[in-house]
């Protein structure tokens, strides 16, 4: 159960896209052959109705569409690849069983919150062929698996690069101009003509101010009293990078803790005295996280049990568990066929990222002791209980293991562009012009 499958983000925005309503994609009598991609054409129709679909999708997120020119370039171009990369799976036999398709249509359907049966229905209106979009589901559910054996493959994250990150991020921790701070501060200011005399007055009113805030007065109420800049919320800047401070600022309370005062500054505007309200290094580094304590009922899906009639099921046992009938880990060690059966669906305390994200997005979005409804997942349906959640410090180790993952994560990013650009390099594509 507890898997990460990498590539699941990017395939789940592509499924969004084919689920949006389409005209009928069937060729039309004028259609013709914009490219070849190892001699396997790309027809006009397939391009327009892919920019239809990206048109689509691009308004319905609110973005703002590019020029038609530049649109069906980078479809073009996405196919190509796509075209490139299937052909690749074909040829090292990468196969995705209708189970797998079936599984993508149910998630489709929980995604728009109706049965399989309403989704045919809707895009059936839509204009949409059901068969095309399971062709389409199959095809990236294949380029998915294919992306995991030859990407993941690629990335291999050492120990040294583990430890080198981590000083590097020590390093980040104890340079000031990285951390954050709050400052508030108050101002004596000189005027711009102000003679040696004048300057001695005002030096002397501050240093005078700094004596009382030290002996226990309230730095905000001296602000509202005497200071010469801003006086509202008590002379504070608010939370912000060092680097966005003067660094005369910076280097004058760089040894100061947080909740004192500085010694008086001079600057061109006068004489400050800045109070050190908080003080935060960079957060790149996550120490604590989230965690969450769940327990689920898993139906595997198959020939036997398909997603629609597990989901049924399922349905049902919630109803049981919600009427009082029965009690989840008493169903669960009944029904689940999952290893944690025997502990009553119990997966224990759970860090971010440690489930499927299709799981884990469900998951996430529970109160405390609400159950799901049937869930789709690569591994079948489940229905989920949130149990409780609880912010806990990361141990040594557990430090080490997010550095490796965020690491690997950003080396698998830096693969798949070169693995992409290989694989579309070694294809023979031929671009072809529209006939006049």
């Amino acid at each position: 159960m507890k898997s990460r499958l990498w590539a699941l983000a990017a395939s789940a925005a592509l499924l969004a896209i084919l689920a949006l309503p389409a005209q009928a994609q069937k060729s039309q009598s004028a259609d013709y052959v914009v490219a070849v991609v190892n001699s396997e054409p790309i027809t006009n129709s397939e391009v327009t109705a892919a920019v239809r679909r990206v048109s689509e999708q691009l308004k319905a997120s609110g973005q703002q569409l590019p020029g038609l020119e530049e649109m069906r370039s980078g479809v073009l171009e996405r196919l190509i690849s796509d075209r490139a990369q299937l052909q690749l799976a074909a040829e090292n036999g990468i196969r995705v069983d209708d189970a797998a398709v079936d599984l993508a249509e149910q998630n489709l359907a929980r995604q728009g919150q109706v049965d399989l049966e309403t989704l045919h229905q809707r895009m059936a209106k839509d204009g949409m062929d059901v068969a095309a979009l399971r062709t389409q589901l199959r095809d990236q559910l294949t380029l998915t698996k294919l992306r995991e054996r030859d990407v993941e493959s690629r990335v291999r994250i050492s120990d040294q690069d583990v430890d080198r990150a981590l000083a590097e991020q020590r390093v980040a921790n104890s340079d000031p101009l990285s951390q954050e701070i709050n400052l508030a501060q108050l101002l004596v200011a000189v005027p711009e003509r102000a003679d040696a005399t004048q300057i001695a007055q005002l030096q002397a009113k501050a240093q005078g101010l700094l004596e009382r805030i030290r002996a226990g007065e309230d730095f905000a109420d001296l602000v509202k009293q005497a200071s010469d800049a801003d006086r509202s919320k008590g002379g504070e800047f608010g939370l912000r990078r060092a680097d966005r401070y003067p660094t005369a600022f910076v280097q004058a309370t760089q040894n100061v803790a947080v909740g004192a005062v500085s010694d008086v500054l001079r600057s061109g505007a006068g004489f400050h005295i800045l109070k050190v309200l908080d003080r935060r290094a960079p957060s790149t580094l996550v120490k604590s996280v989230l965690q969450t304590h769940a327990r689920h009922i898993l139906l595997r899906t198959g020939p036997e049990l398909s997603a629609f009639a597990a989901s049924a099921k399922l349905g049902e046992v919630r109803q049981r568990i919600l009427s009082g009938k029965t009690d989840f880990a008493a169903a669960a060690r009944e029904l689940s066929q999952d290893g944690s059966a025997a502990q009553g669906g119990d997966l224990g305390w759970a860090s971010p990222g440690m489930f499927v994200p299709e799981f884990e997005e469900v998951m996430n979005r529970l109160k405390d002791g609400e159950i799901s409804q049937p869930t789709v997942s690569r591994f079948g349906v489940h229905l989920i209980q949130l149990t409780e959640r609880r912010r806990t410090e990361l141990s040594p180790r557990e430090v080490r293991d997010l550095v490796r993952n965020q690491l690997r994560e950003a080396k698998l990013d830096e693969a798949y562009v070169a693995w992409t650009r290989d694989v579309r390099e070694r294809a023979y594509v031929e671009l072809r012009e529209p006939p006049q």
